[in-house]
């Protein structure tokens, strides 16, 4: 699809090699390859490593092998999503950009730690990881200097802020899920200028589809190699219905009858039903099974929406205003049910429920603690940030950038140096 020039601006004009604006560069490189590589090369894609996906770095990992974390999972999201791109003529740097940003903004301890900064972040906004995500672009990466010497963010393209932005709009009362807080409205407004409202592009809903995808394969396959999940309950009427309940209240809109109809197609495909037969025990054969299992319901489902959007929009490059992503029915639910497995067998064991309520904890006397003693409790990179603040509002969000930018593992050292060594004096 053929991009325009405001598409491709950046907020803040940048002189390119060869003396002419951003645009593309002397090297050959288009916006979008530049954006691309601005996101790959940034400290808050490399904090993803560190941060939890499903199960968290180091857990687990003596059933599990090498469990994935937020980052592998990102650059899973970025392939497959890029893989949809190229089907539909829309750019494909552009959409593995959205794929490799869309995680960035999640805190230590995933949605765990989400809803704890959410908490003690009510007088300031609130947290939410995808308007995180959009202050880390836009904001707090180090790539240019803002106002008063603080971080400015990575100038990345219009269309490319926009394919990040799962939730186009502010916070509402009784929402959960928004995508950018007050204080980030203006550079909001500058990229959505043109954008129906509310209304997400093209290259946004194949992200959250390849998201959806990666998030309910991939973290099934984490929790069959852990032993937590045994795809065989699908034949049970009483856990199928379970799981069907659970889709129906976390995933999707279709009804808990429906799902069970989805769930039973779902077990009828070879793959699934192959694997579902056998009790994985590690062996070569077995995870080749499960491998295979992983690439054909990736396959399956990335075909389907590719058949399904030309179906509705024929053919010819596709991208920003001019289609949306169709998405079958079977298929969404097929994901929905995939999703409500990992919540059901891995997300909702009581020894993990308790983990987190510490984990939750941790954060929020972390916070407490930071705030305390700031701006010298501080890394030096959010310091001009602390000292430019206009009110305790905007002092309350500055440490709670400074604690979502944490790995998990930082956040344990962190509360152990700034709460318990306090604490014991």
């Amino acid at each position: 699809m053929d991009y325009t020039e405001h598409d491709t601006a950046r907020l803040r004009p940048e002189p390119a090699k060869g003396g002419a604006l951003a645009g593309t560069r002397a090297d050959g490189r288009s916006a979008f390859s530049r954006d691309r590589a601005r996101v790959l090369h940034s400290a808050a894609l490399r904090r993803l490593a560190g941060k939890t996906q499903v199960v968290g770095p180091g857990e687990g990992a003596e059933v599990t092998g090498v469990p994935r974390t937020r980052l592998t999972h990102s650059l899973e999201v970025a392939q497959i999503g890029r893989g949809i791109a190229e089907e539909l003529g829309a750019d494909p740097d552009l959409v593995d950009t959205a794929g490799l940003a869309h995680d960035i903004g999640h805190p230590p301890f995933g949605h765990n730690g989400e809803r704890a900064l959410d908490s003690v972040a009510a007088t300031c906004g609130g947290f939410e990881g995808n308007a995180q995500t959009l202050r880390i672009l836009t904001r707090l990466e180090p790539k240019l200097l803002g106002e008063e010497g603080a971080t400015g963010g990575l100038n990345l393209t219009r269309a490319c802020l926009d394919a990040t932005t799962k939730y186009p709009w502010a916070r509402k009362p009784g929402q959960v899920k928004y995508g950018v807080y007050p204080d980030d409205v203006p550079v909001f407004e500058w990229f959505r200028a043109g954008a129906p409202a509310e209304r997400t592009c093209l290259e946004a809903q194949i992200m959250d589809w390849a998201d959806d995808v990666a998030y309910s394969v991939h973290d099934v396959e984490d929790g069959v190699l852990a032993g937590r999940i045994k795809l065989r309950v699908l034949a049970h009427p009483d856990e199928r219905a379970a799981v069907a309940e659970a889709a129906a209240k976390h995933f999707s809109h279709q009804s808990v009858s429906t799902l069970e109809d989805a769930a039973a197609e779902l077990l009828a495909l070879p793959v699934v039903a192959a694997l579902a037969s056998a009790e994985p025990d590690g062996s070569p054969g077995a995870q080749v099974a499960l491998k295979r299992l992983t690439s054909e319901l990736v396959g399956r489902f990335t075909t389907a929406a590719v058949t399904g959007t030309r179906k509705e929009f024929g053919e010819g490059p596709l991208g920003r205003y001019r289609a949306r992503l169709c998405v079958p029915e079977q298929v969404a639910a097929e994901v929905a049910l995939l999703k409500a497995l990992a919540l059901r067998y891995v997300m909702s064991d009581r020894r993990r429920l308790a983990m987190q309520e510490g984990q939750r904890e941790l954060l929020v006397e972390l916070v407490h603690a930071l705030a305390r003693r700031a701006p010298e409790s501080l890394d030096p990179l959010f310091v001009p940030a602390w000292q430019t603040a206009p009110d305790d509002a905007g002092l309350l969000r500055v440490v709670i950038d400074q604690v979502a930018s944490l790995t998990d593992a930082q956040a344990h050292v962190w509360y152990s140096w700034h709460v318990t060594r306090l604490h014991h004096g």
